[in-house]
């Protein structure tokens, strides 16, 4: 058997001395099972694999003799790499490689789960830190992976900055969303025109009390108004999608959904009392930042104290109904099915018809129309405040209920004004505990341009990088999945037959339909966008209606732009694939396919299987087995044989283990399965195959995968516990000659074997 060309897997492990059968195994955690069934499982494996691929190899030194990708997207790369990232280079303690200058901190978080270490693991902590220090000095983070949310962003960047090239058309529909951005990234005419903007509009909508000229207009028709074509929601906010609060919905129709609004205030909860108020320690700032909104306006100091009272008196008295979401689930408030003539019956404050045909035009709405709501006590409370209040101060003439709703379009407007209007909101933001550091200009502008224009952005993407190669990964990803699935251990059989029949049942597919569009059909979409040179204001109130827009396509032709999202979802009987997922430097049509499988790979088994886990860990025995195996096996390199049961690992951190774990074999078979194609691979950096692959799973999940707070230990690891099982590596990464613990059997399930 040792001689059979499927055991040494050439097409990804790379011809090296494979250690004897007799030999024990490095890593395990049930030495009383059979050896037999091992034997058999991982032959069958490695049999009905690796003879359909042998056949397209000569010699084993052509895999030594890959070729260097030499694209500029490889060469762009090849900067986060080096040959000194092999696991191999070191196999006795790869476990001790820690993430960038970041390991520290992950290791004073295994501290904390761990215990006090012994004076072994003492000295193990000081090496790994000094890994860590070492790795962040040599590159000083200039090699370091954006987050994918970062990574989407610049593609999107580099799309809208992309010069144009001869011979090259581009749509006008691409020229608008260029336009766009270069007029949002015009800070000096934006700073020229000061509040004026804003105050002509002021104008246009009929004043408002706080300045004296107000043509008290009636209040329902100026909030069908600011909703339907500012996208601006003061007292409940408005969107489209399913009704996910039925499991039994397949049809997957869309509805008018109505929830509370945002507020621009931090809100406490009550859970003795479940009753919700406005955080009184940061009411101060919100008035002080009320004043300065009203001294950029020109409004007199005299009606600050007034209106800006009315104002934080009307929001807190409304946030007084809200609930945070996990009340709302637990009381089942969510997905509350009503027709908009009950609705009117029991909130009638608000003319729902005519706001809602507004916001949806040219749709038909009618009284008839179901809508969902997702905090029915909230809205009866906001339309008897509204009512109270106008009750209240109609005679007075202070307009607070008009006030308030332009207060709500001037954050709306805020990203178009100038930069005194951001650095009051960003002040108050700090205020109010935001640590998070300021964005650039271009994060901003980026984001503002992907709100109107994300169904042209999304079919640019697609275009540049999600080509054939997308649909392949995708493709084995998924399948490879389902294998790993298949074969868990299930606790019923009744459950493992409706969740195994669901997965087979899901179609995994790349973004949705409108990435589809044609340029003509593109131009046509944004055929009514008239731009202005030097005018962002006026631009972005163009964006604006096309939200509006996307709203009313989403909610006729149930089709979303899913495209601009980084991770996967479930749509009725599809899993959507966004092609935000499919940008430099997590994938490219040119990479090393070692490369794709193992940064993009990886993480893409980790979503699906966080979106699946809810099923997953509740009716299968390995989440929890797998798991503790792998944590035993580190246990026992660094603390010690025996130690497995000193310390204990929460069970969310054993589901994660295992989904992180699950995804490094996922992907990595899903590699494999790509040589059926493609019998050949690239190189980078000098690294190809197995070495490739694997460095790459290390240095994404380090870098750029955000559950990875939630382990107990180094990614690094999890190559360590796949590699004891020399069938996938060319050798174990760890030695026998030292004292670590070696029990029989692997941590893999029967599929990777």
């Amino acid at each position: 058997m040792d001689e059979n060309p499927a055991v040494h897997q050439e097409m990804v492990t790379m011809s090296e001395e494979q250690p004897r059968s007799d030999e024990p195994n490095p890593v395990g955690c049930n030495k009383y099972r059979r050896h037999l069934l091992v034997l058999f499982a991982f032959s069958l494996f490695g049999t009905t694999l690796g003879l359909g691929i042998y056949s397209h190899l000569q010699k084993e030194s052509q895999w030594n003799l890959a070729a260097p990708c030499l694209s500029p997207a490889c060469l762009k790369t090849s900067e986060h790499f080096t040959v000194a990232m092999d696991p191999f280079s070191r196999p006795c303690d790869y476990f001790l490689f820690a993430c960038g200058a970041g390991g520290s901190s992950t290791n004073e978080e295994r501290q904390s789960i761990t215990g006090s270490s012994n004076k072994d693991n003492g000295e193990l902590e000081v090496r790994m830190r000094k890994e860590a220090d070492v790795q962040g000095e040599s590159d000083g983070r200039l090699d370091t992976f954006p987050d994918r949310q970062t990574a989407l962003l610049k593609a999107i960047k580099e799309i809208l900055e992309s010069p144009e090239e001869e011979g090259v058309s581009v749509s006008a529909a691409e020229q608008k969303a260029k336009k766009f951005f270069k007029t949002c990234m015009d800070a000096e005419s934006q700073e020229k025109v000061g509040s004026e903007p804003f105050l002509t509009l002021l104008q246009q909508l009929g004043g408002w009390a706080v300045s004296g000229g107000w043509n008290q207009n009636d209040f329902n028709t100026t909030l069908a108004l600011l909703m339907s074509q500012y996208s601006t929601f003061p007292f409940f906010s408005v969107y489209v999608g399913p009704d996910t609060g039925e499991e039994k919905n397949a049809s997957n129709q869309h509805y008018i959904q109505i929830d509370e609004p945002h507020f621009q205030f931090p809100i406490d909860w009550n859970s003795k009392t479940r009753k919700s108020k406005a955080s009184t320690r940061y009411l101060r700032p919100f008035y002080l930042s009320c004043g300065q909104y009203l001294a950029l306006l020109d409004v007199p100091s005299g009606g600050t104290t007034q209106h800006c009272g009315l104002y934080i008196s009307l929001s807190t008295t409304l946030a007084v109904a809200t609930s945070p979401l996990r009340y709302r689930l637990s009381q089942k408030l969510l997905y509350h099915r009503i027709t908009i003539q009950e609705l009117q019956t029991l909130a009638p404050a608000i003319d729902w018809l005519s706001c809602l045909q507004a916001i949806f035009q040219p749709l038909p709405i009618s009284q008839s129309d179901v809508v969902l709501v997702h905090n029915f006590p909230y809205i009866i409370h906001m339309s008897q405040t509204i009512s109270q209040w106008q009750v209240q101060h109609e005679m007075m003439g202070t307009g607070p209920l008009h006030t308030y709703m332009i207060f709500s379009l001037l954050q709306t407007l805020i990203p178009a004004l100038d930069s005194r209007f951001f650095q009051t909101m960003r002040n108050y933001s700090i205020a109010t505990g935001d640590t998070q550091e300021e964005m650039p200009r271009w994060w901003r502008c980026v984001q503002q341009t992907e709100r109107g224009f994300d169904t042209l952005l999304s079919h640019a993407i697609r275009e540049r990088h999600a080509q054939k190669e997308a649909e392949e990964l995708i493709h084995d990803v998924y399948s490879s999945l389902k294998k790993k699935l298949t074969d868990l251990s299930w606790r019923d059989n009744k459950s493992s037959g409706f969740i195994l029949n669901k997965i087979k049942t899901l179609n995994p597919r790349l973004s949705t339909k409108t990435c589809n569009l044609n340029h003509k059909e593109l131009n046509h979409l944004y055929a009514e966008v008239v731009l202005k040179e030097e005018d962002f204001f006026s631009n972005y109130l163009q964006m604006l209606v096309l939200e509006q827009k996307s709203r009313s396509r989403l909610l006729s032709h149930g089709t979303r732009t899913e495209g601009l999202s980084i991770t996967p979802s479930i749509s009725g009987n599809d899993i959507i694939i966004p092609v935000g997922m499919f940008v430099l430097p997590f994938f490219h049509s040119s990479y090393p396919r070692a490369l794709n499988y193992g940064t993009l790979g990886s993480l893409m088994a980790k979503d699906l299987l966080h979106l699946l886990l809810p099923d997953i860990h509740t009716q299968a025995n390995n989440p929890e087995s797998e798991g503790m195996c792998v944590w035993s096996h580190y246990l026992s390199v660094t603390k010690g044989p025996g130690q497995a049961g000193t310390f204990s690992l929460p069970p969310p951190k054993q589901q994660e283990v295992w989904v992180q774990y699950s995804a490094l074999q996922v992907a990595l078979e899903a590699y494999k399965m790509s040589f059926t194609r493609h019998p050949t691979d690239s190189s980078l950096s000098g690294l190809s195959y197995i070495h490739l692959f694997l460095s790459s799973f290390t240095k994404v999940t380090c870098d750029a995968d955000s559950f990875r707070e939630f382990m107990p230990f180094e990614p690094s690891f999890l190559v360590t516990v796949l590699c004891s099982n020399s069938g996938f590596c060319p050798k174990p990464l760890t030695c026998l000659n030292k004292s670590q613990s070696s029990p029989h059997e692997t941590c893999q399930s029967r599929t990777l074997r």
